[in-house]
C-alpha cells in the first residue's frame, strides 16, 4: 500500500453529503461516488494528504484497509493476520483499535477489538496504547467487516486557529457545508449578526481567499511510513487569492466579539474580518450590495429559556425583513417554532443534520421588498 490506488472514504456530516461531493468535484478530477455519510474516492497517498488539508466539509479522511466476510471471532483473527500491517503502520510504533458491531454474529465489538489489536501487534511490535492518534476504525455490519486508517487524527472541524470559542459554537465544517448549500463562492459578501467566536465569518473569507482548511494543524498520517514530508511541502504550497471583500459579524456579547478578532487574526484573515459589537434591533447592513446572511442564533437546548427566545427570534425577522431587503438569508436552528417565530418566508428547509448532538436544520429565504 505504497502508491498503488486504494479506496478513500471523505466522511461528512450525515445529510450533507451531496455538499461535499460538490466540493470533492470543484477541486478534483478523481472519480467519486456518493454514499451515506460521506463520499468514496481511489487514490494513493498524495490524494490522502490533499483531501485532509484542502477539504473544508469532511470530518475524516479514512484508507480503507480491507474489507471482508466474517462469521466469528476465530475467522477474523486469521483474516487480521493476513493483512500487511507492517507497510500501513510505524514499526513498533502505538496504535489503538476502535470497532462497531451491527447486526452480525460478531456482536461483541471488545472482543472484535482485541483480535485486530493482536493482529497488528504481531506484525509491527507494538502495544495498543488508548491515547493514539493512530486509530484503526473497524465496523461489522451484516458480517462483512471493512477495516479502515483514521489518516486525520483529530476531526477535521478543528482547523487549528481557534482560541476561544463561543456557548454553543457551531463546528467549522457544518458552516462550511451550509454556506456550499447557500451557493455561497467566495464572491459574495457574507454577514453572520450573530457570529459568536466568529466561524461562519472566517470561513467565509477562507473559502474567498482560497486558504486550505487544514494549513494550520497537523494530521495522524504524518506518523505514518508512506509519510514524506518533502513531497507534502511540494503538494500543500498556499497560495492566497486577491480579494476586494470584507466578511462581517456582529454580536451583542463584547467578549464574543474580542474572541472573534482573536480567532481571525490566529487565522491569519483578520485583514479580511469585520467585527462589531451591536444587538440584533441596531444591525445595519454593512454592505450597500445585498449579500448573504448565514447566522446560527441560540436554540434554547442550551442557553436559555426557550420561550425567551420566540422574542429574539422576532426581533431577528423584523430586522432582517425592513433592513435586509435584497439579502438571501440562512437560518441554522433545531426548533421550526423558532424559525416561524421570524415571521420571514423560508422557502428551502435542510435535512435535519448534527451539530454537536443537537439535530439542526438550514432554513433559507431571500427578502424582498414588502407588498404594496
Amino acid at each position: 500500500m505504497n502508491q498503488e490506488k486504494f479506496e478513500i472514504f471523505a466522511s461528512c456530516i450525515p445529510g450533507l453529503e451531496q455538499e461535499l461531493l460538490s466540493e470533492i468535484k470543484r477541486n478534483s478530477s478523481k472519480q467519486t461516488e456518493l454514499m451515506v455519510g460521506g463520499v468514496r474516492l481511489f487514490g494513493d497517498w498524495h490524494d490522502v494528504w490533499r483531501a485532509n488539508f484542502y477539504l473544508r466539509g469532511a470530518s475524516k479522511i479514512l484508507v480503507r484497509i480491507a474489507s471482508f466476510r466474517v462469521s466469528h471471532l476465530a475467522q477474523l483473527d486469521k483474516l487480521s493476520h493476513k493483512l500487511n500491517w507492517e507497510n500501513i503502520l510505524q514499526y513498533k510504533k502505538s496504535f489503538r483499535v476502535e470497532t462497531t458491531c451491527r447486526k452480525s454474529k460478531i456482536y461483541h465489538s471488545g472482543a472484535a477489538s482485541q483480535r485486530i489489536s493482536k493482529a497488528i501487534s504481531d506484525k509491527i511490535d507494538a502495544k495498543e496504547d488508548p491515547t493514539s492518534r493512530i486509530i484503526i476504525k473497524t465496523r461489522i455490519s451484516s458480517d462483512i467487516c471493512t477495516i479502515s486508517l483514521d489518516s486525520s487524527g483529530e476531526g477535521l472541524h478543528k482547523r487549528g486557529y481557534k482560541i476561544e470559542s463561543g456557548k454553543a459554537p457551531i463546528r467549522e465544517t457544518l458552516a462550511a457545508l451550509f454556506l456550499e448549500k447557500m451557493k455561497f463562492d467566495g464572491s459574495q459578501v457574507v454577514y453572520d449578526p450573530m457570529c459568536g467566536s466568529g466561524t461562519i465569518v472566517i470561513e467565509a473569507a477562507e473559502i474567498a481567499l482560497g486558504l486550505p482548511a487544514g494549513r494550520n494543524r497537523t494530521f495522524a498520517f504524518m506518523e505514518l511510513p508512506s509519510f514524506k514530508n518533502n513531497k507534502y511541502q511540494e503538494l500543500t504550497k498556499v497560495y492566497q487569492k486577491k480579494i476586494n471583500l470584507k466578511f462581517y459579524g456582529s454580536d451583542r456579547d463584547q467578549g464574543a466579539i474580542l474572541n472573534s478578532i482573536k480567532n481571525s487574526k490566529k487565522a491569519g484573515v483578520e485583514t479580511f474580518c469585520h467585527f462589531t459589537t451591536n444587538s440584533i434591533s441596531n444591525v445595519t447592513p454593512p454592505t450597500q450590495k445585498p449579500g448573504i446572511i448565514l447566522v446560527n442564533p441560540p436554540y434554547g437546548k442550551r442557553i436559555g429559556d426557550r420561550k425567551k427566545l420566540f422574542a429574539l427570534y422576532r426581533s431577528l425577522g423584523q430586522t432582517l425583513s425592513e433592513k435586509f431587503v435584497g439579502w438571501r438569508v440562512g437560518l441554522i436552528t433545531s426548533d421550526p417554532g423558532l424559525a416561524k417565530a421570524t415571521g420571514l418566508n423560508f422557502f428551502d428547509i435542510s435535512s435535519a443534520v448534527d451539530n454537536g448532538g443537537i439535530k439542526v436544520k438550514l432554513y433559507e429565504t431571500k427578502i424582498n421588498h414588502p407588498q404594496s
